[in-house]
């Protein structure tokens, strides 16, 4: 049988360089599209634009953390007064992870701060996340908090929740809690109720709103090292 394309006046043979040229675009297409890839392929497709979208995601935490350190007042006032209480602020020792979806952030005596890039919906709300749990260890080096006690841990979350801006009205408002009467003493409570629920001392939510009701007051009113709620 003769080949035909042969002794067709419209067909031209590509050379070779034309021939890995138009391979190439039709990998890249390919790639982009996603059509004309294998099951392996497409698999393959997807974890890289995760990893991308991850690696992006901690670059830009990592970016807004610098530039809070630097610019945001009441991260600037909490690093002056970490400082102070023998805690040095650092990019390094502030480092951006990845978390459960649960949290924005977290402190602990013993790896102290850190961010959660997959947690974070704005700018605001990092700077708002990294002065929580600056409280926490303005706290942890003030007084003589004992993490697995229940109504320490409580006095903690009160304060952090009142004085970072957690509760302001507009965070409140993004979370569907809508009121104008108390609401703020209302997210304080209901927000330390939320974080005691993780604590191993912590056997049920009576439990953890026993213990926030307890400190309440005390804690609500106790604005260190600010002269009032931020």
């Amino acid at each position: 049988m003769s080949d035909k394309s042969h002794n067709n006046p419209k067909f031209v043979a590509l050379s070779t360089e034309e021939k890995k040229t138009l391979g190439f675009w039709g990998s890249y297409f390919g790639q982009l599209t996603g059509m004309g890839l294998s099951k392996e392929e497409l698999a393959e497709r997807e974890s890289k634009k995760i990893l991308e979208a991850e690696e992006l995601a901690c670059k830009r935490c990592e970016q807004w953390r610098d530039e809070l350190l630097q610019s945001s007042p009441i991260v600037k006032f909490m690093k002056d007064h970490l400082s102070r209480s023998g805690y040095e602020i650092t990019s390094e020792n502030m480092p951006c992870t990845k978390c459960d979806e649960s949290r924005s952030g977290g402190f602990s005596p013993e790896y102290g701060i850190d961010l959660c890039w997959n947690g974070f919906f704005s700018k605001d709300h990092m700077e708002d996340t990294m002065a929580h749990e600056m409280i926490h260890a303005y706290d942890h080096c003030n007084f003589k908090v004992n993490w697995l006690n229940l109504e320490h841990h409580a006095c903690s979350e009160i304060r952090a929740a009142s004085l970072s801006g957690d509760c302001r009205l507009l965070r409140e408002l993004k979370r569907g809690h809508y009121g104008f009467i108390k609401q703020h003493q209302k997210c304080v409570k209901r927000r330390a109720i939320l974080s005691l629920l993780s604590n191993p001392s912590c056997k049920s939510k009576e439990d953890a709103e026993r213990a926030v009701n307890k400190v309440f007051d005390s804690c609500f009113n106790d604005t260190r090292p600010f002269d009032e709620i931020y």
